[in-house]
């Protein structure tokens, strides 16, 4: 008899529910209206995010590719340095009206590229138009020239422009609209991201199951194991790109905050000073002439022209090789007058908090990690509309699922645990 009754203890004791488990899982199941509603708030936006960043993790390639007879260049047969960097400019303003101002140059990405200045130009009729102009570097020949976007249409004329815009803005012809839109759901996903890995842990214990795909599955299985995989292998690469984008689109939202830790200095936020007489500013060759000084090991890769009197100039570039960085980029911000530089984006000498910001572009573009980095970026960008699509999918499928369950009444705790087993097979 008592043998019975300390077997009847010990059934009782297996089939009683784990406190904590049962914590979890409410918590979990409030995680999951969270996860479920964001995405199905903001997964279109996540998709086109995903998509326009692939492409352009690549857009230099996939601009040569489309202007090849403008954009790349056929190296001397005989080994050759490029033609002076003022001569190069001074060609692609020859191409131009004699009221457009510089206000961006692209540095020849390898021996077959060209170099790529941004003009900006006031029509009579009070548009703003921005063109670019391609410089053979070796001759200083104007290769070609085309319209990128005028200020009475908020469609870029070039599909690159128009795929950067669409990241960036949404076509949003606001500034400070767009900013907003896309800084807020940027943050949004963020938190839909890692509400998503909280409904992804595994509370049993069955990693195997929650890192892989099931083979032979059914349809209902297969687009939630497609979801949650696509979700986690991801999500580490995914959570610094949408800050970086949510940084770059709001800074002075993002630097307070990590001003709270340590000091921070924003490159955009300084100015020229026009000095008292008539001083002419310095050309974009002579700026990066002056970055060069500073870091002679670095290549030249985009030039930031001053076309207002209180801009500054900033030059970027790749390939600076220095002792306790991983980083290879530098930027620097001089004014536009004398030369004097006002800001350098070097981790080897910035607080903690620049060198948090100076790693932001290249998480999110992926070239701090060379083409492996890119590449990872790339395919991230491809699994966001996977995510929604899979994701909507599964909510449908639960939504049928739902209206075909009849009420069961429930005569035993064995019967009870039977169907929560059921459900979380299900899930």
């Amino acid at each position: 008899m008592k043998t019975d009754m300390n077997q009847a203890d010990s059934t009782t004791e297996q089939r009683s529910p784990n406190p904590r488990l049962s914590r979890l899982k409410t918590r979990r199941k409030n995680w999951l209206a969270v996860h479920l509603w964001l995405g199905l708030a903001l997964g279109f936006l996540l998709s086109i995010y995903g998509i326009t960043g692939s492409i352009l993790v690549f857009h230099e390639e996939i601009e040569e590719w489309l202007n090849s007879e403008m954009l790349i260049v056929k190296p001397p047969e005989y080994p050759s340095e490029y033609q002076p960097l003022a001569t190069i400019f001074e060609a692609g303003r020859k191409a131009m009206p004699a009221q457009a101002k510089p206000v961006f140059a692209t540095y020849p990405r390898n021996a077959q590229a060209a170099l790529k200045v941004k003009y900006a130009v006031a029509t009579t009729d009070g548009v703003r138009e921005i063109w670019q102009v391609a410089v053979d570097p070796y001759t200083a020949q104007v290769t070609g020239k085309y319209l990128l976007e005028r200020s009475d249409s908020f469609i870029p004329k070039t599909f690159i422009d128009f795929v950067f815009k669409l990241h960036y803005a949404l076509l949003i012809k606001s500034h400070d609209v767009s900013t907003v839109v896309v800084g807020l759901s940027g943050a949004l996903l963020m938190i839909s991201v890692l509400s998503g890995l909280i409904v992804w842990w595994p509370l049993t214990g069955r990693w195997r199951q929650a890192l892989t795909i099931k083979r032979k599955a059914s349809a209902e299985r297969l687009h939630y194991d497609l979801h949650k995989s696509a979700g986690f292998y991801t999500a580490l690469i995914m959570l610094p790109v949408l800050f970086s984008g949510i940084y770059m689109v709001l800074p002075h939202n993002v630097v307070p905050v990590l001003e709270l830790f340590s000091p921070v200095t924003y490159r955009y936020w300084f100015q020229s000073t026009p000095p008292a007489n008539n001083v002419q500013a310095i050309g974009m060759d002579a700026a990066v002439a002056i970055a060069m000084q500073r870091y002679p090991s670095g290549r030249p890769h985009l030039i930031y022209g001053a076309p207002g009197p209180t801009r500054t100039y900033t030059v970027c570039q790749d390939g600076v090789d220095a002792p306790g960085s991983l980083l290879q980029r530098r930027c620097l911000v001089m004014d536009r007058y004398s030369g004097k530089i006002l800001d350098v984006d070097d981790p080897v000498i910035g607080t903690a908090g620049e060198v948090f910001t100076q790693w932001q572009w290249p998480l999110h573009s992926g070239q701090a990690f060379g083409m492996t980095g890119r590449i990872l970026v790339f395919l991230t960008g491809l699994a966001c509309p996977l995510l929604f699509v899979t994701g909507l999918i599964r909510w449908l499928q639960k939504r049928r699922a739902g209206r075909r369950i009849k009420p069961v009444k429930i005569n035993s705790s064995h019967n009870h645990e039977d169907l929560n087993r059921n459900y979380s097979a299900a899930d």
